[in-house]
């Protein structure tokens, strides 16, 4: 459904910094970067898209987060979304709801928000149940 998702960033060392490590950790790998833009993008694998892009608008007016916009990286674990959550406070990002089951959207849905350094909303998510409720007789 996707081709890409743009955040708009204000220092673009700085928000590459935060994203680098973050995107390392949920498996996706840089496919561009071009300081002249500047702009960079990242991809999962297989395939070439979607890909998760930041950079500078091109309009040239400020980034500004958007109210009520959130994009969500989804993870294999659990254990990925607690890290993913610790490296993204750890580098700067604001607390939007810690790691944990949010049975109200499903029973299996464990995720954590976070804002980067931009104020832009983040969540990574596992949809996976644990592996011992998968061998759980139902």
């Amino acid at each position: 459904m996707f081709s890409h998702v743009f955040v708009g960033v204000t220092d673009f060392a700085r928000a590459k910094a935060f994203y680098d490590p973050l995107m390392d950790l949920i498996g996706a790998r840089e496919r561009f970067c071009d300081l002249s833009r500047p702009w960079a993008g990242w991809e999962t694998s297989p395939g070439l898209r979607p890909l998760f892009v930041i950079g500078s608008p091109i309009n040239g007016e400020p980034a500004m987060a958007g109210n009520g916009t959130m994009i969500a990286f989804q993870v294999v674990t659990r254990d990925q979304v607690d890290a993913a959550y610790a490296l993204a406070l750890g580098s700067g990002g604001r607390d939007e709801g810690p790691p944990g089951l949010r049975p109200a959207y499903h029973a299996h849905y464990y995720g954590a928000y976070f804002r980067d350094l931009d104020g832009n909303k983040l969540c990574v998510v596992c949809h996976t149940p644990e592996p011992d409720a998968l061998s759980r007789p139902g």
